[in-house]
């Protein structure tokens, strides 16, 4: 079992960044693809940026550009790098991680067997 913990998170006016954090316990990290979702109050549940364990990333194309994720084996955290943000990233994000060794789509819900509580984000105008 991969408990996942995320830090983080807060409010900031618009322009401003974040960076998000995610530890995750366990011994199969390195080999984990690592994702952040994020959901809105009324809206579905969005895709933001994965990586896997091969260190592909990828990332959702309202944050291309603006957001980083990365990940440090050793801390057994991923990190999710918002900058430029928006009113409209204001959202519950949550971390998720992978089964070991698991090669699913890095956008798909469905990869993901583990999730964080969730951090809020909230962007002011």
């Amino acid at each position: 079992q991969v408990q996942l913990v995320e830090s983080g998170g807060g409010l900031v006016q618009a322009g401003g960044s974040l960076r998000l954090s995610c530890a995750a316990s366990g011994r199969t990290f390195s080999s984990t693809t690592m994702c952040w979702f994020r959901q809105a109050p009324g809206k579905e549940r969005e895709f933001v940026a994965a990586i896997h364990w091969t260190d592909i990333t990828g990332y959702g194309d309202s944050v291309k550009g603006r957001f980083t994720i990365s990940r440090d084996n050793a801390k057994n955290t991923v990190y999710l790098q918002m900058n430029s943000l928006k009113p409209e990233d204001t959202a519950v994000y949550y971390c998720t991680a992978s089964r070991e060794w698991n090669s699913g789509s890095l956008n798909s819900q469905r990869t993901y067997a583990y999730w964080g509580q969730g951090t809020q984000v909230t962007v002011s105008s």
